[in-house]
C-alpha cells in the first residue's frame, strides 16, 4: 500500500528544509550525523489536505500486524508518519556538508538567495523549476544539534498554484547516519 500523496509533495518539504542551511552559516554549525525532521505542513488543495488526513486515519486504523508492516516499510526509507497529521524524516548531514551549514536536499533546478543572518535566526527564499515551487522561510537554531523552521511555499501543479505552509523541528540523533534516507552506501 503507497500512501496517496503527490510525489512531490513530502519532497519539497526536504527542499526547503535544506534550503534553510545552505549560504555558509558560519555563526551557528550543525553537527554532523542522523537529524531527524519532524513536519507539520498545511495544504491549499483541499483534495492534497484530505489525502493527507486519510493517509493518517488509514495508518491509525490498520490492524495491529498490517500497520507494523507498513512503519517497517517507511523506516527502511528513514520516514515515519507521527499519528498527528505530521511525518519525520531521517536525514544524514556530512561532516563536508556540515563544515558547509547544509542538509541534504532532493535533486532538482533549484536556486536560493543568500540567507540574512541575525543572531541565531535565518531568513531564506528559494525558487525551483524542477519541481516548480518558491517560497520563504525562517530558521532558528537553538543549538548545533536542534532547530526550528517555519516556510511558506507556492507549488504549481498541472498549471495551479497551491500554498504549502510547513513547520519543521530538527533534533540531531546520533553520528551514525543508519537509518536516513539519504544513508551512505556502504562499500
Amino acid at each position: 500500500m503507497k500512501p496517496t500523496l503527490r510525489p512531490a509533495l513530502w519532497p519539497a518539504a526536504l527542499l526547503c528544509a535544506g534550503f534553510a542551511f545552505s549560504g555558509g552559516v558560519a555563526a551557528q554549525s550543525i553537527q554532523p550525523g542522523l537529524w531527524e525532521m519532524r513536519t507539520q505542513m498545511t495544504h491549499s488543495d483541499k483534495e492534497t489536505q484530505q489525502a493527507m488526513a486519510q493517509m493518517q486515519q488509514q495508518m491509525a486504523s490498520m490492524p495491529p500486524a498490517q500497520r507494523k508492516q507498513m512503519e517497517a516499510m517507511m523506516a527502511n526509507m528513514g520516514m515515519a508518519v507521527d499519528g498527528k497529521g505530521g511525518m519525520r524524516v531521517k536525514s544524514c548531514v556530512t561532516p563536508e556538508m556540515a563544515e558547509r551549514s547544509e542538509v541534504p536536499v532532493q535533486d532538482g533546478d533549484c536556486k536560493t538567495t543568500p540567507a540574512k543572518r541575525s543572531g541565531n535566526t535565518m531568513k531564506f527564499s528559494y525558487q525551483c523549476t524542477d519541481p516548480d515551487i518558491r517560497g520563504e522561510g525562517t530558521v532558528t537554531f537553538t543549538s548545533p544539534k536542534q532547530y526550528s523552521m517555519h516556510s511558506e511555499s507556492v507549488q504549481t501543479v498541472k498549471g495551479k498554484s497551491e500554498k504549502i505552509t510547513m513547520d519543521v523541528e530538527g533534533q540531531w540523533l546520533s553520528s551514525d547516519c543508519t537509518g536516513a534516507i539519504n544513508a551512505p552506501r556502504k562499500k
